[in-house]
């Protein structure tokens, strides 16, 4: 006979607390298998776990604080000043749309709102930059997730299709320009040695206002500016003619300027002002000087573009006007020289047409004549047949 199977008796709560509080001594096996199956276990939890990102509506005190953030990261007064303006524009165009939150759609939104000015290429580009560094400080300050972040990098900007044509002088309006300076007074000598070196040395308008005369010293037996800091902090040496040293002569002698910066205010009277000059003061002298030489739509960096075709024309080599205006890339002195598409040259001005000759029948043959008149009635009858009522 086969022996009945032994009834299970339940355990007591007693055994059961004794068991919890006692536990099953394991192996080293044992352990590191439960320690596998609870890491097992954590990990499916965090795969089912779904990332709880709302969107962010930036409040304009938290706008204003990344905005802050990104100008103190600009060293360049120009980079600053342009992206100041970007992103204000783009801040009133966030808090003018109602409910927006800042993510890849509005940056787009944005971009089809530049479009719809249009600006130019280069401006858009700017402006999304600009976007750009905002969401960046945002998400650096906790405001902004990286998710929303990398959406709103993929944006990208608008291709510029083609390189639109600068503004150069030729030799003859360089100097028709510089012979419209008075420069019998003490504001004509200033505005000449302004002119000097914004032609003669291809400076940009702030390293002119921003220059001080102990810059201007002799190297190997040549006037120079040495140790210019430019653009980007990029330190360069540029050398001096002859004519402009010699106008930075007359001025610093006429206004007793011996230290400093080299440009001055001038009051209505004639009297030196302050201690140097804003980039405005640059500004106005260049359009004043262009309206007395009818010269029209003249800005000071057409002055630096016409000094590095000048100095091209003239047999200058690339490498050495690249040096001269401080350019890190040989493609930038490139566009700045514009030798890839000669105006001056123009490849269809060798095509000779007159206009309206056909007309002169005087000096053709009879025949030519006859056959010509011949032609005219047969056009004639054919539109009168064609359109009768109009006859």
């Amino acid at each position: 006979m086969v022996p009945p199977e032994p009834i299970p008796v339940e355990k007591s709560p007693t055994d059961k607390l004794a068991e919890t509080r006692n536990p099953p001594i394991l192996g080293a096996h044992g352990l590191q298998l439960v320690e596998a199956v609870k890491e097992a276990a954590s990990m499916v939890k965090q795969s089912h776990r779904r990332p709880n990102h709302k969107p962010r509506h930036l409040t304009l005190p938290e706008l204003e604080q990344s905005k802050t953030s990104v100008l103190n990261t600009l060293g360049s007064i120009q980079s600053r000043r342009s992206y100041q303006h970007a992103m204000d524009e783009f801040i009133d165009w966030y808090c003018s749309e109602p409910r927006l939150a800042l993510n890849r759609v509005v940056v787009l939104r944005f971009r089809m709102h530049l479009e719809n000015i249009p600006p130019a290429a280069t401006t858009t580009n700017l402006r999304l930059a600009a976007v750009r560094r905002l969401a960046y400080e945002a998400s650096d300050n906790g405001l902004l997730s990286p998710e929303l972040v990398a959406g709103i990098r993929r944006v990208k900007g608008v291709t510029r299709h083609g390189q639109p044509v600068g503004n150069w002088l030729t030799a003859e309006e360089g100097q028709h320009l510089l012979g419209a300076v008075r420069t019998d007074t003490l504001r004509g000598k200033r505005d000449a040695a302004m002119l000097g070196l914004l032609l003669g040395c291809g400076l940009r308008r702030s390293e002119v206002a921003n220059l001080e005369i102990e810059k201007i010293q002799r190297r190997d037996g040549h006037w120079a500016i040495v140790d210019l800091v430019g653009k980007v902090g990029h330190v360069r040496t540029v050398p001096v003619p002859h004519w402009v040293k010699s106008a930075i002569d007359n001025w610093s002698s006429a206004a007793s300027i011996g230290e400093g910066r080299l440009f001055r205010d001038i009051r209505k009277n004639g009297a030196l002002w302050g201690t140097g000059v804003s980039q405005n003061v640059v500004w106005y002298v260049v359009k004043n000087c262009a309206q007395r030489a009818r010269i029209e739509k003249l800005a000071p960096h057409d002055l630096r573009r016409s000094c590095a075709r000048m100095c091209q024309a003239a047999g200058g080599e690339i490498e050495q006007i690249q040096f001269l205006l401080g350019h890190a890339s040989v493609q930038t002195t490139e566009r700045y020289i514009g030798c890839k598409q000669k105006l001056g040259q123009a490849v269809n001005d060798r095509i000779k047409f007159r206009l309206g000759s056909n007309w002169d029948t005087t000096s053709w043959p009879s025949d030519h004549r006859l056959r010509l008149g011949v032609a005219r009635t047969k056009v004639y009858l054919i539109d009168a047949r064609a359109v009768p009522n109009t006859y």
